[in-house]
């Protein structure tokens, strides 16, 4: 499989463009803003998306769903436990002082531990990781990780925003990251990629537990 990496907005989000190589199938994770941007790059690359799928319902990563949604004819798909997160999309950047026009994007997947996600011949794991978000989760098509705002490099994601827990966080990731191979490469939300090799050696959140 391939990806391409599209930051966008004010908190500088990355977005994920993956693709089967073989057959042009794609999804895109995490369009969280600049809707036009990601739809040409999409056409550029000649890509069939068949869906977008998100790590959490945070508003800086569901910004451009329902564009991509509406110019791709495209379904949308992210875990049951964030719905409340969808729906109050258009609230949640008072949190920030932030005036967003979003609405809610319909969901026609509500994903779940363990499903699998078929693009073209590959096929990808589901794993909830709740700590960041009720319904966060991450992304598995070996080699690649996307975990969303769960694990940054050097870092994990905050828990101090509603729904957030950072013992549930810490659980989260030392029970579905930290036994995965040190080669698997981990695409977060923000900032630079890393390996799940590297934050297991070098995380402090990882290596102390983390009291945050």
């Amino acid at each position: 499989m391939k990806f391409e990496t599209v930051v966008t907005g004010a908190f500088q989000e990355n977005c994920y463009i993956l693709w089967d190589n073989e057959t042009n199938d794609g999804i895109i994770i995490d369009p969280g803003d600049d809707a036009s941007r990601i739809e040409q790059r999409v056409k550029a690359l000649g890509l069939n998306v068949i869906g977008i799928y998100n790590t959490h319902g945070h508003f800086d990563h569901i910004g451009a769903v329902q564009p991509l949604k509406e110019a791709l004819d495209i379904p949308f798909a992210i875990h049951t436990d964030d719905r409340a997160l969808v729906e109050g999309a258009a609230k949640q950047g008072a949190m920030f002082g932030l005036d967003l026009p979003l609405s809610a994007p319909k969901v026609e997947t509500w994903l779940k531990d363990a499903m699998k996600i078929e693009v073209g011949k590959s096929v990808g794991t589901v794993l909830h990781t709740p700590g960041h978000t009720p319904g966060g989760v991450c992304f598995l098509f070996e080699p690649f990780l996307f975990v969303g705002d769960t694990l940054f490099a050097g870092s994990v994601g905050r828990t101090d925003l509603p729904g957030g827990n950072s013992r549930q966080l810490i659980d989260s990731i030392q029970k579905k990251l930290m036994v995965l191979a040190d080669s698997t490469r981990v695409l977060a939300g923000h900032g630079p990629e890393t390996s799940i090799g590297k934050e297991r050696k070098y995380n402090p959140f990882i290596i102390y537990g983390g009291s945050f």
